[in-house]
């Protein structure tokens, strides 16, 4: 796997200054790829009640915890909705319904409409509104990485939280692209072709799947934005741009859990569920 890896950077390492077009077709399939995950639990915990939901025919899956205000855990690319079971037991005990599920092409859910390992924001956002509408209004959402995308994507749609954590979010997708040209070894003359390629193939800029600008459009909930100051995956520059857009946030930083372990940390568990804990809504 490493060695094929080697070889696909040196491959974009040719192809960035003698063929930029035919490096950024590929890259461009390659963005849209799932990176293969666990499917464990990030803490071990009692299974929880099995549903499916369907998404363009496609059978999406999770599980629930406990009764009252529902609080829904979503995980990011390349994620699974048990790899935020850190969660679960301290929410249920103060009395929420805890919800995750696994996206389209991710954990045990069917694969996509474009197959097997690929998928979109677009559709991992509609299986959240699937979810949602099983489970029904949410009273808070947890969502780490690209999943605090997905949530913002279905804010626009009219979801309406009272509480928002974002876990390591990608604020932006610009910054991601950098780091995703940075890993595969190929620079701007790729990673810009790239972008248009992206735009062009769902019709609007990068600047629509921001989350900042959420916060220019309607009201928005209460934000807790937890972000480890090393994160290489998602910049810390993205979690504080977004705390400063945002009226009523508030950012912790961590140093040293990276992008993944900043889910299981239990000072970072028990930050977000006191800031969720709030009296909800009757």
């Amino acid at each position: 796997m490493l060695a094929l890896f080697g070889l696909t950077r040196a491959a974009f390492g040719l192809l960035e200054p003698l063929a930029p077009d035919v490096g950024s077709r590929w890259a461009a399939k390659l963005w849209f790829r799932t990176p293969p995950g666990s499917r464990r639990p990030a803490v071990p915990l009692a299974p929880g009640t099995p549903f499916t939901v369907r998404v363009d025919g496609r059978r999406v899956v999770g599980q629930s915890w406990g009764e009252g205000p529902v609080v829904y855990l979503v995980h990011g690319w390349g994620g699974w909705g048990t790899q935020l079971t850190a969660f679960v037991e301290p929410l249920v005990s103060l009395g929420f319904k805890v919800v995750t599920f696994d996206g389209p092409s991710h954990g045990e859910s069917e694969p996509g409409v474009s197959g097997p390992g690929r998928t979109t924001l677009y559709e991992q956002s509609d299986a959240l509104a699937m979810v949602v509408a099983e489970h029904g209004p949410a009273y808070a959402l947890i969502a780490h990485s690209a999943g605090a995308a997905v949530v913002a994507m279905q804010q626009r749609e009219g979801l309406k939280p009272d509480r928002l954590v974002f876990l390591a979010p990608m604020a932006h997708p610009t910054p991601s692209t950098m780091t995703f040209a940075r890993r595969f070894g190929f620079g701007e003359r790729i990673r810009r072709r790239m972008v248009r390629r992206i735009e062009s193939k769902f019709g609007v800029t990068m600047d629509a799947f921001a989350i900042p600008s959420l916060a220019s459009e309607q009201a928005v909930p209460p934000l807790l934005v937890v972000h480890d100051r090393n994160d290489e995956d998602t910049p810390i520059s993205g979690g504080q741009e977004l705390v400063r857009a945002w009226p009523d946030a508030r950012l912790v930083t961590t140093l040293g859990l990276g992008h993944h372990r900043i889910l299981r940390d239990k000072a970072v568990v028990a930050e977000a569920v006191d800031f969720v804990r709030t009296t909800p809504r009757v």
